[in-house]
């Protein structure tokens, strides 16, 4: 394992050039060749998009596992163990293999020049493709890591590619507007296999179009050509929740309940859906009561996560201003709690007014902080532009550890902590609490 930390991880570094020197596809193949292809073994669905890839995926993989499918899930970023990123039927890899298998590369790996070394996400997905092949999954239900068009799993040939909501984000390497954006993701688009989508602005739905009808895939979007709707509602048995409909001329899912709390979830729920319904209109049996029964068993570490009850402490990874707006939304309407204190922190790119004001509209008190990455931005300016672009006063802590502290220490029983800005430092507080014996 430290042999794989010496390649870069293009994930903790502040900035990184998006193209074909450090994002290659040839080279991926390469390290794929040397270890017979394995990604050719076993039948795909691709997942693009700027939020909301995680969720999707997880749901599908539950509704197909539901099913009696033997189902490989691969997301990324993980938690707390980097294994969390490879899994089969709801099992993470275990150590032994997740070893065995890096070994298998080591080869190539040394062989490779300096100058065009693989990286760390590269030989990750590797891993996850040699795992999935090994297991025989009957679908591998693949999330892109960055952008699309030049990710490291854009060498599959998918049954179905699926387009979450795309905004602003990563935009020093992804571009700095939707359209450039959705052009990135767009690259995973295949020809003849089907795209569904979430709705999406004008700008970006425009971009996704075009790019269809250039490779000739055939692209519907849910709440358009997939009859798609949603409502919240709260009752005394089942509490808030939100329920959706989904309707083709091949499926027809009414009332269904999400088993994930707020209104984006919805969407990506029917975005699960609609890949269902693309499996069917490509032939496969996929029946209405294993998807129900799957969807229903659905958890999801690290979005809307109750990690601790006393005191009590929420995590999410909510890391721009669209997902931290769904956040305190969904707390709103899903929590109850007399005061909340925002822990928050994240990457020094990130859109960080953007969400200082959607904190600033749900947070009683905010504690800026860090987690270990050099990407980090740092608490105490954080904190300064926070009382500057709001005029309410803010602390801040060095590390998650010291910011729970103090947090901790003017919560009351019932109030809310909740710590958000990025996956790591949800990751980060959540081993913080393991390590103390904390976690509910």
């Amino acid at each position: 394992m430290r042999f794989l930390g010496t390649f870069t991880d293009y994930e903790r570094m502040s900035r990184v050039g998006y193209n074909h020197t450090t994002f290659n596809l040839t080279r991926m193949q390469k390290l794929l060749a040397s270890v017979n292809r394995p990604h050719r073994e076993f039948r795909s669905i691709h997942i693009a998009g700027t939020k909301g890839k995680g969720s999707t995926a997880t749901m599908l993989a539950h509704m197909l596992r539901g099913c009696g499918f033997n189902v490989g899930l691969y997301t990324s970023p993980h938690l707390v163990d980097m294994r969390e990123r490879i899994v089969v039927n709801d099992e993470m890899i275990s150590q032994a293999d997740f070893v065995r298998l890096l070994n298998e590369l080591v080869p190539t790996l040394r062989a490779m020049p300096t100058t065009n070394r693989a990286t760390f996400f590269e030989i990750i997905t590797s891993i996850a493709f040699m795992y999935f092949a090994e297991k025989k999954v009957d679908f591998a239900v693949i999330e892109t890591g960055l952008g699309g068009r030049l990710d490291s799993t854009n060498v599959i040939k998918p049954e179905v590619c699926a387009i979450t909501t795309i905004a602003l984000d990563h935009i020093h390497q992804l571009g700095n507007t939707v359209e450039k954006i959705a052009v990135e993701k767009a690259g995973i688009f295949k020809t003849g296999v089907p795209v569904v989508s979430v709705p999406q602005t004008p700008e970006v739905r425009s971009v996704l179009m075009k790019t269809a009808k250039s490779v000739k895939a055939p692209l519907k979007f849910t709440g358009d050509e997939i009859d798609f709707s949603y409502r919240f509602e709260s009752s005394r048995v089942a509490g808030p929740h939100t329920r959706i409909c989904l309707n083709t001329p091949r499926s027809r899912f009414e009332h269904l309940a999400v088993p994930l709390p707020g209104e984006h979830q919805a969407i990506n729920c029917g975005l699960a859906l609609a890949v269902v319904d693309a499996l069917r209109e490509r032939g496969f049996e996929i029946q209405d009561n294993g998807v129900l029964e799957g969807l229903n068993r659905t958890k999801l570490s690290g979005r809307m996560e109750l990690i601790c009850q006393d005191p009590r402490i929420l995590i999410d990874g909510a890391h721009n201003p669209t997902s931290m707006e769904a956040l305190i939304k969904t707390i709103g309407q899903h929590v109850i709690y007399d005061s909340m204190v925002v822990i928050f922190g994240c990457a020094a790119d990130k859109d960080v007014d953007g969400m200082m004001d959607q904190i600033a509209l749900g947070a009683d008190k905010v504690i800026f902080t860090k987690n270990g990455s050099i990407r980090s931005a740092d608490p105490e300016e954080l904190a300064l532009r926070f009382e500057e672009r709001t005029g309410r006063m803010a602390q801040w802590a060095s590390d998650v550890g010291e910011a729970i502290r103090t947090a901790a220490s003017v919560a009351t029983r019932g109030d809310l902590i909740c710590i958000t800005g990025s996956f790591y430092l949800a990751g980060e507080a959540k081993k913080h609490l393991i390590d103390r014996g904390l976690m509910k």
